[in-house]
């Protein structure tokens, strides 16, 4: 079911991001005067279809993209036939360069608007909720674990900057930001004296994997407990919420990590547990020869911080949200061009975006990653690589500067080309996808 709910939500998502992407292309195009012929949602075979004027509308049975044919123009059809025959005032051929450049740009306009009201909306509704630096630290520092620990991080450092900037959301930690930045850094307080931790340049591939973040750091809680497991000693020996556990087989301990360490490197018969209960101390010694847990969860005592934004606040909030994902997108391109990052471990395909979708349906995750989508979409589309609509913004400005459009068959080389790498990188992405699964590189013996 689970499955079920991520392919479904990634399936809406890139429907509705698809149908305005291209009704921004089809707009534009009616706005000049332009035929369309046909705006499809998805590739064919078609599922159905009208016709409305001179345009026909399809839902078409391959959910990976859509198009609009618009007549005159090279395309993904490739109708080179209809491209021998004399241009008519109708066609995209026909209408001047600054006219064709505004219908290549229609669909990622489109596109940018969607996400960027996508965002303001989450912020004017939802507000941002966040727990707080101070918050964390007062409560003993961050539990580093086996990323962390390879950065040099340990349990209990206290992170007072990022990058030499003091920041309030303990989240900035763990955002991408931190690690597609040159000569990042977090400063730390340990043991009374502040250290910097360098973040490697590629550590962002380690950052990228499913599970990273449960590898990577959290908060430390205290040993308090916030609820008992059943059939656990902890029920059997009666410990209730707000006791606090204060030493474990003769072990003082005060946070949850501490308790983990000890029990799991416990091997007795029996453990002893002593705890805190209204100012008194109780303890007792409980056969362990069953158990591999005390059997309690924490109490989550860090104070959350909630910003309400008004809906003329959440409009500057929402819009800066929605560009730092372009500006994320322009980093990573840069890191993977110039070497530093491997594409194999940065690029998501579908399987993996499905994933982020997860496999419960909350709807404001759903339009957080459908606004993520719109604004890594207009990116990808604007890539000066033929086929895409950067491909023909390119060719278009070229013309402009240079006075020379380029010829026909040029274009229709460079559209051929454009669809093979694209194809390429599809198929590259897809497999990506599924050879990042841990059964499936369990299965074929990859490292």
């Amino acid at each position: 079911m689970e499955g079920f709910i991520m392919a479904a939500q990634i399936l809406l998502s890139l429907s509705i991001l698809v149908g305005l992407h291209e009704m921004g292309h089809l707009l534009a195009a009616k706005l000049f005067d332009m035929r369309v012929e046909q705006f499809s949602i998805g590739f064919p075979p078609k599922v159905f279809s009208f016709k409305y004027g001179e345009t026909e509308y399809a839902l078409s049975a391959i959910p990976l993209g859509g198009f609009v044919k618009i007549s005159g123009m090279i395309d993904e059809s490739l109708d080179t036939e209809k491209m021998k025959e004399p241009p008519q005032p109708y066609e995209f051929r026909s209408k001047p360069a600054w006219q064709r450049l505004i219908v290549m740009l229609g669909g990622i306009i489109v596109n940018v608007i969607t996400g960027v009201i996508i965002f303001i909306f989450l912020t004017y509704i939802y507000g941002e909720t966040y727990i707080s630096k101070d918050a964390v630290n007062e409560n003993g520092g961050i539990v580093a674990l086996e990323l962390a620990q390879e950065l040099g991080l340990e349990t209990g450092d206290q992170i007072l900057k990022i990058n030499g900037e003091d920041f309030q959301d303990f989240q900035d930690v763990l955002k991408s930001q931190v690690f597609l930045g040159e000569d990042a850094f977090y400063t730390v307080k340990r043991n009374n004296q502040l250290v910097d931790v360098s973040i490697p340049d590629d550590f962002i591939e380690k950052m990228n994997s499913s599970d990273a973040i449960s590898s990577f750091l959290y908060p430390r809680y205290r040993s308090i407990i916030g609820e008992v497991s059943p059939n656990t000693i902890a029920e059997r020996e009666g410990l209730r919420e707000g006791d606090e556990v204060v030493e474990i087989a003769g072990i003082p301990v005060q946070y949850q990590d501490q308790v983990s360490s000890v029990v799991k490197g416990f091997h007795e018969d029996s453990i002893t547990v002593a705890y805190k209960r209204d100012g008194e101390i109780y303890r007792f010694k409980a056969d362990f020869r069953s158990d591999s847990v005390i059997g309690f969860f924490p109490a989550d005592n860090l104070v959350r911080e909630t910003i309400n934004y008004s809906f003329g606040e959440a409009i500057p909030h929402g819009t800066k949200k929605a560009f730092n994902i372009v500006f994320l997108q322009v980093k990573a391109f840069g890191k993977m061009l110039s070497g530093v990052i491997n594409p194999a471990k940065s690029l998501a395909g579908p399987f993996r975006i499905a994933q982020a979708y997860g496999g419960e349906w909350i709807w404001e995750r759903f339009w957080f990653m459908t606004g993520l989508l719109s604004m890594v979409l207009a990116f990808m589309n604007l890539l000066p690589i033929p086929a895409l609509d950067g491909g023909h913004v390119m060719f278009l400005t070229y013309e402009m500067i240079s006075g020379h459009k380029p010829s026909d068959k040029f274009l229709e080389n460079a559209q051929k080309i454009g669809m093979i790498l694209l194809l390429a990188l599809m198929v590259f992405v897809i497999f990506n996808d599924i050879f990042s699964f841990e059964f499936v590189r369990n299965l074929f013996g990859l490292d």
